[in-house]
């Protein structure tokens, strides 16, 4: 083992024993509460949040309880639940995205919210800046917009007669409109697109039962391929369906997120997801021991994922430049 790598491990576990060592010291039960958009089923995500604490030395029934809220995709419950850990009186509010942190801000000034991966939060208002928040939120930032232009060139390397993309899109059951993130993203797809002499397709979903005539709308337009912007809360099932889908009209899917090539897609280009929930559990810590959201800058993400199903190509007939795969962080087979 290396000096450097030694040291950073020693430093996590001196770390990790401060913070449990303080919280039986004050006999302090810490109480945290998470507003999901997804369901009340295994996450990576979260469970890489969970993980992130306990290696900071928080211990479910020991020294903290988490009290989870899930909208399961329905975005009119994110206030309601948003008021429900307000009332609770947590220590601090954990936002899975773009909407549920708004939802939390609108709950409470007075409560730290720690973002774990929202979309551009200066331009949605929910920070000041960056480096000085403001207010009671902070935590990360998933600028999905800023890989818009890399994505779609590696898509097309992947696909190369691409010049008609469908983006899927989901409506926010509360609005009735995009979302800030996905607003933010097909912007930037759009003027990549124009470079590419791509046409962007846009179609809109509020839930499931849309995926099969948002399919059904790509072929009739005549797209060569999808991209999915499915909400990070979607379940596992949910995704596979909408691949299946997909895969029976022989669209290849290209996403933002890993899971949706697990669930069957064809490639990925994005943040490291579970990198971010891991981090934000870092912000609960701080946030714990006296810090200031408003004092915590905002930080982007630093993992970037390429990953790509040859399983999935080789399902529509579609083969995988070789230049491509010695890119890829993990090849699915």
């Amino acid at each position: 083992m290396g000096k450097k790598v030694y040291l950073i491990l020693l430093a996590t576990v001196l770390s990790a024993l401060t913070s449990l060592a303080q919280a039986q010291q004050s006999g302090k039960i810490y109480r945290l509460g998470v507003l999901s958009q997804g369901f009340a089923e295994p996450s990576p995500d979260i469970e890489a949040f969970r993980q992130g604490l306990r290696d900071l030395g928080y211990m479910e029934g020991k020294n903290l309880v988490i009290e989870y809220r899930y909208a399961e995709g329905r975005g009119g419950r994110y206030p309601e639940l948003a008021s429900d850990l307000v009332r609770l009186k947590v220590d601090v509010i954990v936002a899975t995205g773009t909407e549920t942190t708004s939802a939390a801000k609108q709950a409470t000034g007075t409560i730290p919210i720690v973002m774990t991966s929202s979309t551009d939060p200066e331009r949605t208002g929910l920070i000041a800046s960056l480096a000085q928040p403001g207010a009671n939120v902070t935590g990360l930032t998933e600028s999905s917009g800023a890989l818009a232009a890399k994505t779609l060139e590696l898509f097309k390397e992947v696909v190369p007669k691409l010049n008609r993309l469908a983006v899927v899109l989901p409506i926010s059951a509360r609005t009735g409109s995009l979302g800030g993130g996905s607003k933010v993203f097909v912007t930037e797809l759009e003027t990549a697109a124009r470079e590419l002499s791509v046409h962007i397709i846009s179609l809109t979903v509020r839930g499931p039962d849309d995926y099969e005539g948002a399919v059904r709308a790509a072929t009739k337009e005549r797209a060569n391929a999808l991209f999915s912007r499915l909400p990070s809360g979607t379940p596992f099932e949910r995704r596979k369906q909408f691949m299946e889908l997909a895969r029976k009209s022989r669209l290849p899917v290209g996403s933002g997120q890993n899971l949706d090539i697990e669930a069957g897609g064809l490639m990925s280009y994005g943040w490291d997801r579970r990198d971010l929930y891991r981090r934000a559990a870092a912000y609960v810590d701080k946030i714990l021991k006296g810090a200031k959201p408003a004092n915590l800058p905002v930080e982007q993400p630093t993992k970037i994922l390429l990953v790509v199903n040859l399983k999935a190509a080789k399902e529509i007939d579609l083969t995988i430049p070789q230049r491509v795969l010695l890119k890829a962080d993990r090849v699915i087979k």
